[in-house]
């Protein structure tokens, strides 16, 4: 099992302007760890760099240009010598009915989350492995597991990245490689900001997704998830000796998950006679 040692570590985060990524990256500084952030823009993080120096090292990437990315984790690694966790978090979201969306949405959001997530694991694995171990944490949601109408390309990145890391956990484990799936819900973050909309069209106004976008425009969607809260518990799992293999965030997360998850198994035993019957006869 990777066992972390209490001592200072030194974390590779991505996506770290703001949102889960600047939250991590100020409290990891603040309690005197190193942080690899990178960043589209390198200015937003020059207030940190001023006040943390050299504990704090910068890079300019945009996660779909994959040959940039392996780039900047080898000079990662080289520049700072051993990294204990790697933090997948660049990625945002995409709303509108599926046939609303027009395929450059589509694709960048691919690029982005599902794409820009797994290119990143693949390359930090070689150096992981080289130094002995390390830790994963690759930010989805509690929509890696559950889907709201109107978010359907965000599920499938997030449903995609969590079953890649689920094979590759498997993969990596004899090399001291652990992951963790950290799957907020509703969180009090700028997600709603960044967030990309497709045209509507009149055909989903009276549908779940008109209401959702309702619900939206009139600020009734409910967040309640306290985002200081949940990266003290990301830093804290890092605490642990056994990688825990998922964690879910917010009351929502875990009612919108647990119901979903019954459901599949519900469905999957009204059929169990028809499964169990499908192979060849003794």
């Amino acid at each position: 099992m990777t066992k972390i040692s209490p001592a200072t570590r030194t974390w590779f985060i991505t996506g770290t302007s703001s949102g889960f990524g600047r939250l991590l990256t100020e409290t990891l500084l603040a309690r005197g760890d190193r942080v690899a952030a990178t960043v589209r823009k390198p200015e937003a993080l020059a207030g940190l760099k001023a006040d943390y120096g050299d504990r704090l090292w910068i890079a300019s990437l945009d996660v779909t240009d994959t040959e940039a990315m392996r780039r900047t984790i080898d000079k990662a690694f080289h520049d700072l010598g051993r990294i204990d966790v790697i933090v997948s978090n660049a990625g945002y979201g995409l709303f509108g009915a599926a046939e609303e969306l027009d395929d450059d949405q589509i694709r960048h959001l691919i690029d982005t989350n599902l794409i820009g997530s797994i290119q990143l694991i693949r390359a930090v694995l070689p150096h992981l492995r080289k130094q002995g171990g390390g830790r994963i944490l690759q930010i989805s949601s509690e929509g890696g597991q559950m889907a709201y109408p109107g978010f359907s390309l965000y599920h499938a990145t997030k449903w995609g990245i969590e079953g890649f890391v689920e094979s590759v956990r498997q993969e990596v484990a004899p090399f001291d490689i652990t992951f963790t799936i950290v799957e907020p819900g509703p969180t009090r973050t700028n997600f709603a900001a960044g967030l990309v909309s497709a045209k509507p069209t009149g055909a989903y106004v009276n549908t779940p997704v008109g209401d959702l976008r309702g619900a939206f425009a009139e600020g009734s969607f409910e967040v309640k998830g306290d985002a200081q809260k949940m990266v003290e518990a990301m830093v804290a799992s890092v605490e642990q000796n056994l990688a825990p293999p998922r964690l879910t965030f917010g009351a929502a997360a875990y009612a919108s998950i647990s119901s979903a998850l019954q459901g599949r198994l519900a469905e999957l035993e009204a059929q169990r006679d028809t499964a169990l019957s499908m192979d060849f006869d003794s």
